[in-house]
């Protein structure tokens, strides 16, 4: 365990360091475009896998491929872009992305300090305690906004209840991933980010929060 924390500590912090050059520079959308290039292409490489062995793989394999297209370039990036850009601002956008990584390590510290029983079979390593440690663990990035940002937003209610559904759909967003991962029988999406596998590993839950959020933010 202390091997593969090292590497995911490691890991993060590079990315998170990139994430914030990116976040607050003109550089944004051509990050951007690089990560849902790099998402999108391991995407393809799940459906393969998926399909190898299915009838009619081509057209399922075409099917497949557009609807990750449609979502991950027109949804997702659009909605990143307008809360970066627009409705929101860098900082916005830097908060949900930090929602989503604490709830990431909150479920990995505490599912592997507390273990117990299991949350579903789709991912095996995935227990209730984890999130539980997830949803507790989000709740920090309140803290550090408040304390290191000059972030004015009222901790009430509504705020908590945002974070907590944010969480709750990076989670499911990382059940789904890890569902897909299982239907092709691999580990990892890729192996290009030691400890994590590919981008789709670490952005799991990202890519289905942030159209989330966006959504929440701009209509309700």
């Amino acid at each position: 365990m202390s091997n593969d924390l090292n590497k995911r500590i490691l890991t993060s912090t590079l990315l998170l360091l990139l994430l914030l050059f990116f976040n607050f520079t003109f550089f944004f959308k051509l990050g951007l475009i690089l990560i849902i290039l790099l998402v999108f292409l391991e995407f393809r490489n799940i459906f393969k896998k998926i399909l190898i062995r299915s009838k009619n793989k081509n057209i399922k394999f075409f099917i497949l491929n557009s609807l990750a297209f449609i979502y991950i370039f027109v949804f997702f990036g659009i909605s990143s872009i307008e809360l970066h850009d627009k409705i929101g601002s860098p900082i916005l956008f830097l908060f949900i992305i930090l929602i989503c990584i604490l709830s990431d390590i909150g479920g990995y510290i505490v599912g592997k300090i507390v273990g117990g029983k299991k949350l579903t079979k789709i991912s095996p390593n995935k227990t209730i305690s984890g999130t539980i440690g997830s949803f507790i663990f989000s709740l920090f990035s309140i803290m550090i906004f408040k304390f290191f940002f000059d972030f004015n937003f009222d901790v009430g209610f509504s705020l908590i209840l945002f974070v907590f559904l944010v969480s709750l759909v990076s989670q499911l967003g990382d059940l789904f991933i890890s569902y897909l991962k299982r239907m092709a029988r691999i580990k990892d999406t890729g192996s290009l980010l030691p400890g994590h596998g590919g981008f789709l590993d670490r952005l799991d839950g990202i890519i289905f929060a942030i159209p989330f959020s966006y959504i929440l933010i701009k209509f309700i």
